[in-house]
């Protein structure tokens, strides 16, 4: 569905992979189909680099009227400053289901500067997000009848502020880093959320081979829908850590204040942090640990995950109350890396979408309010061949025990993410990445029926091909098997889709 790759650069030196595998905040699978990996020509590699070509424009169109356009600038007025611009809209006049009312336009803007120094960095950025989209989901009309659009018709407006101050002297004893965020989403049925968010590490020797460590949050949020919620989370979590040549084990508490005042919660709940790293051999780390915490869920971080969320919906936060883990991971010199784990959690208010009673093209957020416990089995591998070839491969599976709901609705019991990378030449740049999702099922609760959707499978092809150090033109091929995949039930995705066009590089 989206443009999954940056623009390639002429230089094969600055096209380099980087493997970020990115776990949701409660352990399980991501509910969207999003890249396991980041090409490192990205906006946000672009801005540390000195060299021309970082700046380009970009334009192309596909079927199902697609239209992409996207910019990106750079500026180095001197060594230490960078001050970068991005801005990228990607549209479809029509989609899987019911033509237009099924179209969607999502437009991102984001300024951002960085100053670099020997001792200290600084980096902000201010993000504008615009998502126009409709509840397609709806049954099928009689004859005749017609659904008007702006019924079913929701816009998002995101506008974030975030600032960073961290440091950099690699000889400083006392290590340190402090972001703040600001963020503002407001939907077009009048709901809205601000959310303020500070965090702070620091790290300082106390002894030879021991360090403290301190990790800190501050969270104020305030949603507004039918009634104003006022949201807190606080958060600080001391500990040391001893650290040795076979072994590394790191000891502390982890402390969180959570208050609602629609929801009547004020508690405070500490939770130990164990953590023991041991290497048996070079390049390779056998790890174990226990510990819990409070999760925060928001009105931005649910629309994150499911678009189609009904209005008024129930928000929570997740308190993950225990989290057994073991697993080991490692790397050698000729470019294999590989990670195996195993997690036994514990959570209270284990949240599940699903169609709402009401309107069942809407989705309501259903929390299993007992204790939840979810065993977690993930492994990955990857390799990197020097510039010429990279893959990677993750998955997970997942076992669900819950106390008061039916089932983990809409949550995977099976995930795998398979992402490929080849160079040929320093011209012809092709990407690859296959998404598997196993396991879901729903129900719809005005017939009582579940329903257990099919297995999710998408593969996307990327091909960019350099004309000139200047010019390069680019396909994608989504969703290459052509199956009309539902992640959420009666809200079927695209099939076969495809976007090409040309990128222009100075």
């Amino acid at each position: 569905m989206f443009d999954k790759v940056q623009p390639v650069q002429a230089k094969a030196e600055d096209k380099k992979v980087k493997y970020q595998f990115v776990d949701p905040n409660i352990n399980l699978a991501s509910p969207k189909l999003t890249p396991v990996a980041v090409m490192s020509s990205d906006e946000k590699t672009r801005q540390e680099l000195p060299e021309g070509l970082n700046n380009y424009i970009k334009i192309g169109a596909g079927n199902y009227g697609r239209f992409l356009g996207e910019g990106f600038v750079s500026t180095r007025p001197s060594e230490d400053l960078v001050f970068t611009a991005h801005l990228k809209n990607l549209s479809a006049s029509s989609g899987p289901r019911y033509g237009k009312n099924s179209a969607n336009a999502n437009t991102d803007i984001q300024l951002g500067g960085k100053y670099l120094r020997n001792a200290f960095k600084i980096d902000g950025q201010i993000d504008y997000n615009r998502k126009n989209y409709y509840f397609y989901g709806y049954q099928p009309q009689p004859d005749g009848v017609e659904v008007d659009r702006d019924t079913i018709r929701q816009t998002t407006n995101l506008f974030g502020v975030q600032l960073g101050f961290e440091n950099t002297e690699a000889n400083s004893l006392i290590d340190y880093s402090v972001k703040t965020s600001l963020y503002s989403i407001k939907d077009r049925y009048s709901a809205s959320e601000v959310d303020w968010g500070t965090t702070i590490q620091a790290s300082l020797p106390v002894a030879e081979n021991i360090y403290a460590l301190v990790e800190a949050g501050a969270f104020v949020s305030q949603r507004v829908d039918a009634q104003t919620y006022n949201r807190n989370l606080f958060r600080v979590k001391p500990s040391f850590k001893y650290v040795s040549n076979l072994f590394s084990i790191t000891g502390g508490v982890n402390v969180v204040n959570e208050t609602d005042n629609v929801l009547d919660v004020n508690r405070t709940k500490a939770y130990p942090v164990v953590n023991l790293d041991v290497v048996p051999v070079a390049g390779l780390h056998v790890f174990a640990g226990y510990d819990g915490d409070v999760v925060r869920n928001t009105l931005r971080s649910l629309l994150n995950e499911n678009l189609w969320l009904a209005p008024d919906v129930l928000i929570a936060n997740t308190e993950k109350k225990a989290d057994i883990y073991a697993g080991f991971k490692g790397e050698n010199a000729e470019g294999f890396n590989f990670e195996g784990r195993v997690s036994y959690a514990k959570y209270r208010n284990f949240y599940v979408f699903n169609n709402a009673l009401a309107d069942t093209s809407k989705f309501s957020v259903l929390y299993d309010a007992d204790a939840t416990n979810v065993l977690t089995v993930s492994g990955q591998v990857g390799y990197m061949a020097n510039d010429m070839f990279k893959t990677s491969l993750k998955a997970n599976f997942y076992n669900y025990n819950l106390r008061l709901l039916e089932q983990a609705w809409h949550r995977p019991t099976f995930s795998l993410n398979w992402f490929n990378a080849l160079t040929i030449q320093d011209k012809l740049f092709i990407t690859s990445d296959l998404y598997t999702v196993a396991g879901l099922k729903a129900k719809n609760f005005q017939t009582g029926i579940v329903t257990k959707l099919p297995t999710i499978i998408d593969l996307n092809i990327k091909i960019d091909y350099l004309l000139t150090s200047n010019f390069s033109v680019f396909v994608s091929l989504n969703n290459i098997l052509g199956k009309q995949y539902s992640r959420y039930q009666y809200y079927p995705q695209q099939g076969l889709n495809f976007i090409g066009g040309l990128s222009f590089s100075f």
